[in-house]
């Protein structure tokens, strides 16, 4: 009988020993997976952007790569989309307009403002039809603007209204996404359209569109790019993100219309607006500066004050200094 509980006992003892083995095993590569996961780089883009011609061109790709890091691309309709994954922890890093980022941070997201290029004014407007009888912001008083809620051209459309003496009481703002605007703007179902590019150079060359006013001494219109607080700690991988970013921006300046013959297919539109559209913006990588910020802090303002945003904020809080001194969300 002793003999029998000691043998018994030799058998539990191996048993354990295989169970601790496995346990260690999956802790090892739990661990692993936890090492993999910091080293894939989460980018979100959009179809019209530096970041989508960056992933087709793989140059980045490959600089990861040569760092240890692996990129995992995410395509988004739009800026707020994107920053709603970046909100919940599925991308680390991507590009937006001004007014997303407001959303965001509204929102409580966890974002940063790593970089932006430069402003770009004249890259969206106000249009009319060609025969309209509107020759000024002036003359939209009464009249129906087509717009998308809560977007870049929001805030020029409040701006241009202000120059003129107007608020956006003084006219009928319809919010329609761009494809839904353009069928309602080539169906005289509104007057006007506020809208960016390329949906604008496609609507001058293809509507002969006649513009009352663009952004020029009103708005910026700066394209962002965005991080998780999380992310915009990993210097390396924000490097050369950004070295590639300006290598990018210089090819596209120069190379506007073999840019264009190659966006073109990928997002259904013709090369002539894209190209018109490239031309028209600006380029370059620029770091943070306090008068972005103040020029992002006014929209925030204006959106608290028209109750597009549910509390004011403060856009510092966003800021990689106010992120690093601990102060930021």
């Amino acid at each position: 009988m002793k003999k029998k509980r000691i043998w018994l006992m030799a058998i539990l003892s191996v048993f354990l020993l295989i169970i601790g083995g496995c346990g260690q095993e999956k802790t090892s590569s739990k661990s692993n997976d936890a090492k993999d996961s910091a080293k894939t780089i989460r980018i979100g883009y959009q179809k019209f952007g530096t970041l989508n011609i960056l992933k087709s061109k793989g140059e980045l790709e490959t600089r990861l790569k040569d760092a240890g890091y692996t990129a995992d691309w995410t395509e988004f309709p739009a800026g707020p989309q994107l920053l709603e994954a970046l909100n919940v922890g599925s991308i680390d890093i991507g590009h937006t307009g001004e007014a997303p980022p407001i959303f965001a941070q509204a929102a409580d997201a966890p974002l940063v403002y790593v970089a932006n290029q430069p402003a770009s004014p004249a890259g969206e407007a106000i249009v009319v039809r060609k025969d309209s009888p509107i020759k000024s912001v002036k003359g939209l008083k009464g009249k129906k603007v087509g717009l998308n809620k809560g977007s870049n051209v929001h805030y020029l459309l409040v701006k241009a209204l202000e120059e003129a003496g107007l608020t956006l009481n003084d006219i009928k703002p319809v919010y329609l996404p761009p494809a839904d605007a353009r069928a309602a703007f080539e169906g005289n179902q509104i007057d006007a359209w506020v809208i960016w590019d390329p949906f604008l150079s496609a609507a001058e060359l293809e509507l002969k569109t006649k513009t009352i006013q663009d952004g020029k001494g009103l708005v910026a219109n700066r394209e962002f790019f965005l991080a998780t607080a999380t992310f915009a700690e990993n210097e390396e991988a924000l490097n050369i993100i950004k070295e590639e970013v300006i290598k990018i921006d210089k090819w596209i300046e120069e190379n506007p219309s073999d840019v264009a013959e190659f966006l073109s297919p990928e997002i259904g539109m013709s090369v002539e607006a894209l190209e018109k559209t490239l031309k028209r913006k600006k380029y370059g990588l620029e770091e943070i500066s306090d008068s972005v910020l103040d020029d992002q802090q006014k929209i925030a303002d204006t959106f608290y004050n028209l109750k597009l945003i549910p509390s004011k904020i403060n856009v510092l809080d966003a800021s990689i200094k106010s992120n690093e001194g601990g102060n930021g969300k």
